[in-house]
Order: structure tokens, then sequence, then C-alpha cells
């Protein structure tokens, strides 16, 4: 099977996720989440890093779930586009948790 190249939107909407994730973990260490998410901390890592743009579901569902999060908000956050329709910056993205978890 032939895994086609990601796409650029895919990529920006992985790097947002990441930075959600990390954001969302606080002062909790990575160990700590990967380890009650049944994950390993590599694969958090990788998906806090943008490295894994396009994790498994099941992944990202359990993450989630430990932090606390939405799977719909946090699809809802990192899907965002701004008014040219392209995928909005990382950096725009500060506030992303707090409107998560509140």
């Amino acid at each position: 099977m032939v895994r086609l190249p990601l796409t650029p939107a895919e990529v920006a909407r992985g790097r947002r996720l990441g930075v959600l994730l990390r954001r969302a973990r606080g002062d909790r260490s990575m160990l700590e989440i990967a380890l009650a998410a049944r994950v390993s901390p590599e694969t958090l890592r990788k998906i806090e890093s943008g490295r894994v743009a396009t994790p498994a579901f099941p992944t990202i569902a359990a993450i989630t779930d430990v932090l606390g999060l939405s799977l719909d908000a946090v699809w809802t956050e990192i899907s965002r586009s701004d008014s040219d329709g392209d995928a909005v910056p990382v950096e725009a993205d500060h506030r992303a948790v707090e409107r998560l978890t509140a």
C-alpha cells in the first residue's frame, strides 16, 4: 500500500494539534499523560512536535480523554480557517486550550 504525501493543510493541522495537546498537558509530564492514555511517550512526543500529523483516531481519543478535552472541540480548533480559507497558523491559536477547557 502506497501512502500519499500529506497536504500542507494536513501538516498545518497536525502542528496545531501538537501545540494544543502540549498546552493542554500544562505542567504534567509527557510520561504521565502517555501512560494514562496507554500510548508510548515517543508517540505523544511525535504528535506534540507535529512529526505525526495524522495520528490514529484511537490514539487521539485516548490522549484527549486523559487531558479532559472534547474530540469535537479539538477538531473544531485544529480545523479553523482564516478569511482567506488557509489554515490558521499555530501562533494564532494561543487561546485554544482555554476555550476547550472552559
